[in-house]
């Protein structure tokens, strides 16, 4: 099967918050428990987009696009119902990774991840949990090890990519942590996301 590759001057409008709905529902619906949601994406799509020494443009689609749904099937377009079914998802997580280097290039302090929001111990509180989301970026990363490792390791960039490997690996460090402590850490993540940018324009 072949997918599209990201194209970073397409015109691709961002996805409606209907859309990103829709998408959510598809990917919900497949018949696989390995596709992700659409936290876990958008993290997915972020650590694409920030992956070192290289461009996202350059990797062909079927090298990352199948990994959003859990991998492609048999017969043909499982795990989709239908082949236009599967383009739509496409044409929506193309749309949605457009959306975010946009927003990064041109109004990064307006940029927000896709994070979820659970109900603390007091009811008029809530916090930020970005598990999801940061289990997504890993999977991106595990696309790039070579490549990520000096990130993880060094001495600017670890702190920023701490919060995702608390958050999101399976032996993080947050697993029994406190609804404050997952606030805190996925609340870091947007201006970690950011710093990470700005470096790699530079790269």
């Amino acid at each position: 099967m072949q997918y599209p590759q990201y194209n970073p001057a397409s015109d691709n409008r961002p996805l409606s918050d209907d859309e990103i709905n829709d998408l959510d529902e598809l990917l919900a619906a497949l018949p696989t428990d390995a596709a992700m949601n659409v936290e876990a994406l958008d993290g997915y799509l972020a650590g694409l987009l920030l992956t070192p020494g290289r461009r996202l443009a350059d990797l062909p689609g079927e090298a990352w696009l199948p990994l959003i749904w859990g991998g492609d099937g048999e017969p043909d377009p499982a795990p989709f119902a239908s082949g236009k079914q599967r383009k739509k998802v496409t044409l929506l997580v193309l749309r949605h990774l457009h959306s975010i280097a946009i927003a990064w290039a041109e109004r990064p302090q307006a940029w927000e991840p896709i994070f979820s929001f659970a109900e603390g111990e007091d009811e008029d509180t809530e916090y930020a949990d970005a598990e999801d989301w940061a289990a997504g970026f890993l999977v991106a990363v595990s696309l790039a090890p070579e490549a990520w490792g000096p990130r993880f390791d060094g001495e600017a960039t670890a702190p920023l990519l701490a919060p995702i490997a608390a958050l999101g690996a399976e032996d993080g460090g947050l697993a029994d942590a406190t609804a404050a402590e997952r606030d805190a850490a996925s609340r870091a993540i947007p201006d970690a996301m950011l710093a990470l940018w700005a470096l790699h324009q530079k790269a």
